[in-house]
C-alpha cells in the first residue's frame, strides 16, 4: 500500500531540478501511505514527474522501488494497491516468454499491460488499486482506480498543468493548485455526510471514480472529455439479475461459501505480519473463521471496547475470538482517549468527513499497526448481502400499507416524533426487559424519529433517500449552495425495475460504500500505515452475491440470512446472533458535555457570519434544540463540526498534531 503523486506540465521548458523538487514535495506529504521507501522520476522533456511513497507488503526488496519502469522501457507507474492474482498471471507471462527482476506485483502489472495492452489487463486484475502510467512512446499519460474504489484518486487541472495524488493534502502543495471550498459540494456534503464523488471539496479538483480510467495525452492541452468507465457496478448488478443464481438456498449457500474462503484466501498474500479486525459481528466474524481455517497459526486479531456499555462490542468479540482461537488483542478506550481523535480528524481525512465512526475505526487501526502491517476486515458485505437495517424499513415504506393512504401515513409519522428519542430508548428498554428481547437496535429512539420524518414527507417518494439525507435542503445551510436533484445519483431505467432490496443495495453499492464506508477505512487505516484488505469486495464473489435471490439475503426482518448461515457453520449461532448495532460513539452526549466548548466555538454566530458560508441562524437553531435534548441533532451538528474543524485546519497550514 502506498501513495501516488505527480504532474504533467504543458509549458515549454521545464526545470528539472524544480520539477523534481515540486513532486517530492507532494509525495512527501503522504509519507504515512508509505514510510518505507519514496522515489521520483521526472522527464524534462515531456513535462512529467510521478512521486512515490511505499508501504512495503509484498516483495520487501528494492526491486519493488517505485517509479518503476517496465522491462521494455515503454511504461513508467507509481502504483498504490494490491493485485491480489499477481502470482498466476505472472505464471501465465513467463509461459508467455516475460522475465522478472523481483517478485512484486507491481512489475506484473508493467509486464500484464505489455502484454495485453492496458484495458485488457485491467480486466484480469483480481485487487484495489489506484495508479498512474505513463507512456513513454505515445506520451500519455493514464490514470486507473479499482472497480469498487477502494484506494482513492484525486485530479485537477491548473493553468496548463495537470496534477494527481492520493490524497488533496499532495496536490496542494503543487504551487498552481487553487483550493477554493466549492459551495455545491458542500452542500451535497451536508446532504450526505461526505462529498460524493466525482467532487471533491474543492472546485477543478475531482476524484476518479471507480471502475475508471483518464488518459491525458501530451500533444494536447486538456484531458480527454472524461473517465472511460472499464467496470460498471450498475451494469455488473443488472447483468447478474438477468441470469439469477437458480438453485436452492442449500447449493447457493456451498457456492458462497467456495467463493468467499477464496476471495480471504487470496488476501492472505504478504510478506509481512498480517491481522484482522473483529467486532464480533456476521461479517467480520466470517472473515476470521475462513482465515483460521487457511492460516498455519492463530490468527491474530483486534478489536477496541469502550468505557461505556451501551457502545462497548468487545465483549461479543472476545467470545468469538475465545472460540476460534485466534492470537487476540483487545483495549478499552476511555471517553478522553476517543475524544483526543477528534483535533485529528482533518489530517486524517483530508476532507470534510462526517460519520463518526470514523474515530473507532481510526483506534482499531493503530491498535492493530502496533503488531501487524496488514489487516483484512469485514466492510462490504451488508451492500452485498443485505445487513443494514434501513433496508427494512424502507421497504416497509415502499410497500406497505401506509402507502396507499398518504394521510394516515403523516398522521402516523407525527406521532412517532411527538415522543422525544430519549423517551422512546425508555420505553425500548422496558419492552426488552418485559419480553426478554436481545434483538431491539441500539438508540431506537432516533430511529424511530428518522422514520418518523420519513413518513411526514409531502409525497411519497424514495424512502432510502430520505433515510440516507442527513441535511434535506443543503441550500437552508450552505450559504450560495442548489438544490438540485441531478446531484444525486440517478439509476438507469433498467434498474428501476429491480426489487426494492436489490435497488437500495445497489444504491449504497454506488454512492455510500466508496464514498463513505471505504473512504472511512482507507484514511483511517493509511494513516497509521496500515494496510486495510476488504474480501467481500473480491469482484467475482460480488457478482455471485447480486445474482442471488433477494430473498436469500433479507426476508421476514431477518437480514443476511444466507451469510449468517454460513457463520453458523464455523461459529455457535448464539455468540453471533445479534441486532446490528454498527461502529457507533457517544456523539449526542459528547456534544452536550465534553465537546460541548469546541463545538460551540467553532459554530459560533459569529465565526459563522464572517465565513460567510454556513447560514449562523440555522445552525444556532439546530445546536440550541440538541443541547435542550428537544432532538437528537448529531448527524447534522456532526457535519457542520466537521467542515469547521477542517476549514480551521487549512486556515492554519500545520501539520497534523502528534
Amino acid at each position: 500500500m502506498c501513495g501516488i503523486a505527480g504532474f504533467v506540465t504543458f509549458a515549454e521548458g521545464t526545470d528539472l531540478n524544480l520539477a523534481t523538487r515540486t513532486v517530492e514535495f507532494m509525495a512527501d506529504a503522504l509519507r504515512h501511505r508509505g514510510p518505507d521507501d519514496d522515489g521520483c522520476w521526472v522527464d524534462e522533456t515531456s513535462g512529467i514527474a510521478l512521486g512515490h511513497r511505499r508501504l512495503s507488503v509484498i516483495d520487501l526488496s528494492p526491486l519493488g522501488h517505485q517509479p518503476m519502469t517496465s522491462r521494455s522501457g515503454h511504461h513508467v507507474i507509481v502504483y498504490n494497491g494490491e493485485i491480489y492474482n499477481f502470482r498466476s498471471l505472472r505464471v501465465e507471462l513467463e509461459n508467455r516468454g516475460h522475465q522478472f527482476r523481483g517478485h512484486s506485483d507491481t512489475e506484473v502489472i508493467l509486464e500484464a499491460i505489455s502484454e495485453w495492452g492496458l484495458e485488457a489487463a485491467i480486466q484480469r486484475f483480481n485487487g484495489m488499486f489506484a495508479f498512474a502510467l505513463w507512456d513513454r512512446v505515445g506520451h500519455s499519460l493514464t490514470l486507473v482506480r479499482d472497480r469498487f474504489g477502494e484506494k482513492p484518486l484525486y485530479y485537477g487541472w491548473f493553468d496548463g498543468t495537470f496534477v494527481f495524488a492520493s490524497e488533496l493534502k499532495a496536490l496542494r502543495r503543487h504551487p498552481k493548485v487553487r483550493s477554493e471550498v466549492d459551495r455545491d459540494a458542500l452542500g451535497m456534503f451536508m446532504r450526505h455526510g461526505y462529498v460524493p464523488a466525482p467532487r471533491s471539496i474543492y472546485r477543478n479538483i475531482y476524484k476518479l471514480l471507480p471502475g475508471t480510467l483518464l488518459r491525458i495525452r501530451r500533444d494536447r492541452h486538456m484531458p480527454d472529455t472524461a473517465p472511460v468507465p472499464y467496470w460498471s457496478t450498475v451494469h455488473a448488478v443488472l447483468e447478474a439479475t438477468e441470469s439469477p443464481f437458480a438453485g436452492s438456498e442449500e447449493e447457493a449457500l456451498a457456492a458462497l461459501r467456495s467463493q468467499l474462503e477464496d476471495a480471504v484466501r487470496l488476501r492472505l498474500e504478504a510478506d509481512v505480519p498480517l491481522g484482522a479486525f473483529l467486532s464480533g459481528g456476521v461479517d467480520s466474524s466470517t472473515i476470521v473463521a475462513i482465515m483460521q481455517k487457511y492460516a498455519a497459526r492463530p490468527v491474530k486479531t483486534y478489536t477496541v471496547g469502550f468505557e461505556d456499555d451501551a457502545y462497548d462490542e468487545a465483549a461479543n468479540a472476545r467470545k468469538v475470538a475465545e472460540y476460534l482461537s485466534t492470537q487476540h488483542t483487545e483495549i478499552r478506550v476511555s471517553p478522553r482517549e476517543s475524544l483526543d481523535v477528534v483535533p485529528r480528524l482533518p489530517f486524517i481525512y483530508d476532507e470534510p468527513f462526517a460519520d463518526s465512526s470514523q474515530i473507532p475505526t481510526y483506534l482499531i487501526a493503530s491498535l492493530a499497526r502496533s503488531c501487524v502491517t496488514v489487516s483484512l476486515s469485514g466492510d462490504g458485505g451488508d451492500e452485498l448481502l443485505g445487513g443494514y437495517n434501513r433496508y427494512l424499513l424502507a421497504t416497509s415504506v415502499s410497500q406497505g400499507l401506509l402507502r396507499r393512504s398518504p394521510a394516515l401515513q403523516r398522521l402516523i409519522g407525527r406521532a412517532l416524533t411527538w415522543v422525544s428519542p430519549k423517551r422512546w430508548d425508555g420505553l425500548a428498554q422496558i419492552a426488552g426487559t418485559l419480553f426478554r428481547s436481545r434483538r431491539l437496535p441500539r438508540h431506537i429512539g432516533d430511529k424511530v424519529h428518522r422514520l418518523g420524518r420519513v413518513l411526514t414527507r409531502p409525497d411519497n417518494g424514495d424512502a432510502y433517500g430520505a433515510f440516507m439525507k442527513v441535511w434535506d435542503q443543503p441550500s437552508a445551510v450552505v450559504l450560495g449552495a442548489t438544490d438540485d436533484p441531478a446531484d444525486d445519483l440517478q439509476l438507469p431505467t433498467d434498474a428501476l425495475a429491480l426489487d426494492d432490496t436489490t435497488r437500495m443495495m445497489l444504491l449504497d453499492a454506488v454512492t455510500y460504500l466508496p464514498d463513505d464506508i471505504l473512504v472511512k477505512v482507507d484514511r483511517a487505516s493509511m494513516a497509521v500505515s496500515l494496510e486495510a484488505r476488504v474480501p467481500f469486495l473480491d469482484h467475482r464473489l460480488a457478482q455471485f452475491c447480486w445474482s442471488l435471490p433477494a430473498s436469500f439475503k433479507v426476508r421476514k426482518g431477518n437480514l443476511k440470512r444466507i451469510l449468517r448461515k454460513l457463520l453458523h457453520s464455523y461459529v455457535p449461532r448464539e455468540l453471533v446472533d445479534r441486532p446490528k448495532t454498527g461502529f457507533a460513539v457517544p456523539i449526542a452526549n459528547w456534544l452536550r458535555g465534553p465537546l460541548k466548548d469546541w463545538a460551540a466555538d467553532l459554530i459560533a454566530p459569529g465565526r459563522l457570519r464572517a465565513q460567510g458560508l454556513l447560514d449562523a441562524a440555522t445552525v444556532d437553531n439546530v445546536w440550541q434544540r440538541h443541547l435542550a435534548e428537544q432532538e437528537n441533532w448529531q448527524d447534522r451538528l456532526w457535519c457542520v463540526l466537521m467542515f469547521q474543524s477542517w476549514l480551521e485546519a487549512q486556515k492554519s497550514n500545520v501539520e497534523s498534531p502528534a
